[in-house]
């Protein structure tokens, strides 16, 4: 890489070049030639324009007959040259490419200069796509490009038309014509070209090439200008439908697949213009029914065929397109699309069907995860046809599943059941059902489903699941499905679909789920003890027992959480006196995860988001004690008892923040009785070993409880003892430890925020731990900078009301400018510059005398905060910052102006997306 941008790579590429030289060596001197012509063009002096072009021509012609990757490269690199030079040093370059290629005085045979042409040809536009051109440049050699189509068209055209040109040279023109339609050739003059494509695709050996060209031409963006053409291209489509049935037929992937790319782009990209042309409106539905047969193409996606996934956008856009018309037109479209549409639900149900079971047992693991990706789009797609179609597509799906499981003609596949509940699911899933006549129907068919089979037990539990919310509206209907879904908890195949349809149920329904708690309680412990699920499983069904929990009356909940927990709270006591192993390492935090998550959920206060509706028949707040904290206190002894083994270890610490952090955001107020006891066992964890996440919970207490008066004590005493430990920990080198530096600037910035009062403490050293901060501003990893950024802009304010604060602010504040400039100055990531912006803006609102002293003296010294600048640019820097105390996003602007000047990146292409 360093050879090929050093000033020598001028004179060695061109001797790597030589014919003695092996085609590898060959290679790299020509692309040493493209890097140093693409990317140092200015070190070229204009005088010499004329002689390397001419060596490149004398390059490309010796190995048109020589290694086919050198040839490239020096195509690419010619490429570039011309590119540099259009539209004035070179005005006519592409015609005169053709020109010199054409000269018959040349030592090559004919095809080989054709070929070398061509390669040059399909290059140029290639090049000026990923070419690092300025932004006006680009414009003005697009420009003039788009001119010089006219040279090369008619020798593609002389080329494809012409019976003698063997196949590998047609094969290069459609490949040039590919590449040259996207520089937004107009459509019209493609004609002669996409007809000879369309020709060309009967060739099995330019048939890939020919698809390629075609969808290339009739993508661009530019295209549906020429409404005439399209039209035009309508029955070229159309007249590739025998040769599709008979790939189909044969079980020719590779050519269904191509000519359904060329039928979907035409309708995908231009469906708008082309229902515009109402008199042409059968020739467009003959493509529609065309993109139809691709959709419902037979056979199993994608074992059997990959085609029919192409279609499903072409469906959005038409129907969006037909949506987006005035009421009358859109009236005449519905009548005409409205079957197509009915139509495509049977075909995209038809295609969402598993296979037999046997074929299903030799699919690969990767098929099947394809398959299912493959279903997840057909859902979402029919969710979408909902808006066309409305509440009639329901009736629609309920009649069909109604035939199915009442017909006593023939029986059934669960195949076809299975397809249809998902189409229900899809549409329930994300559309407001509650108006339905058809759902109280369905509910009543769901009992009567044979369930023979995993995948339709499945979408029997998601289909219950997406009901939920209804089933809340019709507690009546509850009793009917939730056996279903107790029995499905006990089997393992289930796990996934019968849990979360519990805790959607619990979630949504819990108002009207007592008379059914005891036997929710039961099985669910029944599934725990027996381990029948995975630990994500487990939580997600504590989570639905919290739900269903909070509805229950203190005293039933206490019993239900007595008889829960239980069993727990003995294996956690046994596992307290053994000695800290891997394997009940794992119980424990399995444990401390299943009481977390049950106390997330368990919320016995009404908040105003709860169900809707249930103000109509809010309980009575109860009185006494929160039963969480009832649980906690009992078990606050056990949980000590497993940290003080346990606190080397971080999940363990982790899992038992958790648990008093999940129930802390979840209680709010309710939590206050163990805020003292709390405090004091999380000083004692941090003292001995000092963890992010207790930091993090500390920081939740000070977020929910540091300015209420009784509760300031305990929190004070804790908040002073971490700063203390972590400013020890400073001292002996933080570099270990990013995420307790990362954890302790938020629990700083926390304290700034919500009870200042904090740092007025005499037992608070403010400036140790402001300068602890100005140094975790230069650790490497970028979320412990934001922190830190974080804690200054929330200290900065707080100079004139907090003395402390102020004071140390005026000592030191001169150093955390100084820590700032350097990071701008190339020390921090590009990406962390609006968080220095924002330090700068407050230094700035709320220091502003200290500041304008400051940034002067501190810009002085030459070579800071970077070698690349100017005094001049310094003191406009300077003198922007400080003029600006009111718009923020200006302070940021100006940074990311200043840091790109430090690292010398100013004005190059890598700022482009900056």
């Amino acid at each position: 890489m360093q050879a090929q941008v050093s000033p020598q790579a001028w004179h060695f590429s061109w001797q790597l070049l030589q014919p003695d030289k092996v085609p590898e060596i060959q290679y790299f001197g020509a692309s040493a030639l493209h890097i140093k012509i693409s990317r140092y063009w200015s070190d070229i002096p204009t005088d010499q324009y004329e002689s390397l072009k001419a060596q490149l021509f004398t390059q490309i012609t010796h190995f048109a007959s020589g290694s086919k990757i050198v040839l490239t490269r020096l195509c690419v690199a010619l490429a570039s040259l011309a590119l540099s030079m259009m539209p004035d040093a070179w005005p006519c370059a592409v015609a005169d490419m053709v020109r010199l290629f054409q000269a018959e005085d040349s030592p090559v045979d004919g095809q080989g200069r054709c070929l070398a042409l061509l390669e040059l040809l399909t290059v140029l536009p290639e090049e000026f796509q990923t070419s690092r051109l300025p932004q006006y440049r680009k414009g003005l050699v697009r420009a003039s490009l788009a001119v010089e189509f006219g040279a090369v068209f008619p020798l593609l055209e002389q080329l494809l038309q012409q019976p003698s040109s063997p196949s590998c040279v047609r094969q290069k023109v459609l490949k040039c014509f590919s590449s040259w339609v996207q520089l937004e050739v107009p459509l019209q003059d493609c004609e002669a070209l996409i007809q000879a494509a369309f020709a060309a695709l009967q060739d099995s050996e330019l048939f890939d090439s020919s698809v390629e060209a075609i969808v290339n031409a009739i993508s661009q963006p530019d295209a549906q200008r020429y409404v005439n053409t399209l039209l035009k291209l309508i029955p070229l489509v159309l007249g590739l439908q025998d040769q599709l049935r008979q790939a189909v037929q044969n079980g020719d992937m590779e050519t269904s697949h191509g000519i359904c790319r060329i039928a979907v782009a035409l309708g995908e990209n231009h469906s708008r213009a082309l229902l515009d042309q109402v008199e042409h409106w059968q020739s467009f539905l003959a493509l529609v029914n065309m993109i139809m047969f691709c959709t419902g193409i037979p056979g199993h996606y994608p074992v059997n065929e990959t085609t029919s996934s192409l279609t499903l956008t072409f469906w959005y856009t038409l129907q969006d397109d037909i949506l987006s018309f005035e009421a009358e037109k859109q009236a005449v479209y519905q009548q005409v699309y409205r079957p197509v549409y009915f139509q495509l639900v049977d075909v995209l149900l038809h295609k969402a069907q598993f296979p037999s079971d046997e074929e299903y047992g030799f699919w690969s693991s990767d098929e099947k995860e394809q398959f299912r990706i493959y279903r997840v789009d057909i859902s979402d797609t029919l969710m979408y046809v909902y808006e066309m179609l409305g509440a009639e597509l329901l009736s629609n799906l309920y009649d069909k599943l109604g035939r199915l499981l009442t017909s006593s003609e023939e029986p059934y596949s669960w195949q076809h059941t299975e397809a249809l509940l998902y189409g229900f699911q899809s549409i329930a899933e994300t559309i407001d059902v509650n108006y339905s006549d058809v759902v109280p129907g369905l509910i009543g068919l769901i009992p009567r489903i044979s369930i023979s089979n995993v995948q339709l037990a499945d979408t029997v539990m998601f289909t219950i699941g997406a009901l939920s919310e209804w089933l809340a509206d019709h507690p009546v209907m509850i009793n009917s499905v939730l056996p279903l879904v107790l029995h499905a908890l006990g089997n393992p195949e289930l796990s996934v679909s019968s849990v979360s349809t519990l805790k959607k149920i619990c979630r949504e329904c819990k108002y009207d789920l007592p008379p059914y708690a005891a036997n929710i309680v039961a099985v669910s412990q029944d599934v725990l003890m027996k381990q029948i699920h995975k630990t994500s499983q487990c939580m997600w069904l504590m989570q639905a027992l919290g739900f269903l929990l909070s509805a229950l009356q203190v005293e039933e909940i206490l019993k239900n959480l007595h008889s829960l927990i239980s069993p727990y709270i003995q294996q956690l006591e046994k596992l307290a006196e053994e000695i800290p192993n891997p394997s009940n390492k794992l119980a424990i935090v399995h444990i401390l995860g299943l009481l977390s998550n049950l106390f997330t959920t368990l919320d016995v206060s009404h908040h105003e988001d709860d169900h809707e509706g249930s103000e109509l028949r809010k309980l009575p707040v109860p009185q006494g004690p929160n039963p969480v904290v009832v649980v906690l206190q009992q078990v606050f002894q056990l949980i000590q008892k497993v940290l003080s083994k346990w606190l080397n270890d971080a999940q363990v610490v982790e899992a038992v923040c958790a648990i008093f952090e999940k129930s802390v955001k979840t209680l709010l107020d309710d939590f206050a009785p163990m805020v003292p006891q709390l405090c004091e066992m999380l000083g004692r964890m941090y003292s001995t070993i000092p963890q992010a996440s207790a930091l993090d919970l500390t920081r939740q207490l000070v977020h929910i409880f540091a300015h209420e008066p009784a509760h300031f004590p305990p929190i004070e005493a804790l908040f002073l003892l971490v700063t203390s430990v972590t400013l020890t920990l400073f001292q002996q080198g933080p570099r270990d430890h990013p995420d307790i530096v990362d954890s302790f600037m938020q629990l700083l910035a926390q304290a700034l925020k919500r009870k200042p009062d904090l740092f007025l403490c005499e037992r608070l050293d403010v400036k140790a731990v402001f300068q602890c901060a100005v140094l975790a501003l230069k650790f490497p990893e970028a979320p412990t900078v934001k922190a830190s950024c974080g804690f200054f802009t929330e200290l900065l304010p707080r100079c004139g009301e907090v003395e402390p604060v102020g004071k140390v602010v005026q000592e030191d504040g001169r150093m955390l400018l100084i820590a700032v400039l350097e990071a701008i100055g190339g020390q921090a990531s590009r990406s962390l510059m609006d968080c220095f912006a924002d330090i700068l803006f407050a230094l700035n609102k709320h220091c502003f005398s200290l500041l304008s002293m400051w940034i002067k003296e501190a810009l002085q010294p030459p070579g800071f905060p970077s070698a690349r600048l100017s005094p001049e640019q310094k003191d406009t820097f300077s003198q922007q910052i400080l003029r600006e105390r009111v718009n923020k996003r200006r302070v940021k602007e100006m940074v990311k102006e200043f840091t790109l000047l430090c690292r010398g990146l100013h004005g190059t292409d890598y700022t482009a997306d900056y």
